[in-house]
């Protein structure tokens, strides 16, 4: 018989896991969530003056307080699965210019207007299975030449670190390079260890590439 945690669908399991975290993420996460700050500060150079600016898995909205004073003039959306953790970026984020919205990205969320940029940070590894769904439709929301910037797990060496990780939703196999230089043209590709090698992560700025099919097209 499966278990009740094994019968959730993927946002109900990430409710319940960020139900409880949400109350510490800010103390915790800053120990191990290497590179957010370096991409951020990246995103400048990358990409001077986008208008519409959208985070996957926004979370507690830290990046989204980054990205408002980037880019003061940009439209800026962040949208989480967890309603707990929103609750947390509400109260953090309360006067700036960003709109927070709680959806599932790959099933609930819809784009009327295409982003300049589309930031994933430490969400990708997380969505398993589904995380390459993601990947397409970010490509869908960004408009020809729009930047996706990734901060996100990369492999580890270790097994027993590995079963931890998987015990909290991450995947660690090194599995998102590929699909990403897929489906953008990379500007920005860095494989960096953590903690003496004990894990690796990775940092990705990637153009859009043109699409081939009318997947891309946007509701309006």
């Amino acid at each position: 018989m499966r278990s009740a945690a094994a019968a959730l669908g993927q946002p109900e399991r990430m409710e319940s896991y960020y139900r409880l975290h949400s109350r510490v993420y800010d103390l915790t996460r800053w120990s191990f969530l290497f590179g957010r700050r370096e991409l951020v500060a990246a995103l400048p150079k990358a990409l001077p003056a986008p208008r519409r600016v959208l985070e996957v898995g926004c979370g507690t909205g830290d990046n989204l307080l980054a990205l408002s004073e980037a880019f003061p003039d940009a439209a800026v959306v962040g949208v989480d699965v967890s309603r707990a953790m929103l609750d947390v970026a509400e109260r953090k984020l309360s006067g700036r210019r960003v709109k927070l919205v709680h959806a599932s990205y790959d099933a609930g969320f819809r784009v009327r207007r295409p982003f300049d940029l589309v930031v994933c940070s430490y969400c990708l590894t997380m969505i398993n299975p589904g995380w390459e769904a993601v990947v397409d439709k970010a490509h869908a929301d960004l408009r020809p030449g729009g930047l996706l910037a990734v901060a996100d797990f990369h492999a580890t060496s270790s097994r027993l670190f590995n079963r931890w990780m998987g015990f909290n939703h991450v995947r660690l196999d090194g599995q998102l390079p590929e699909r990403l230089d897929a489906k953008f043209k990379p500007a920005l590709c860095e494989v960096r260890p953590a903690y003496f090698g004990l894990w690796s992560y990775l940092l990705y700025l990637g153009e859009r590439r043109p699409s081939t099919n009318c997947a891309n097209l946007h509701e309006f």
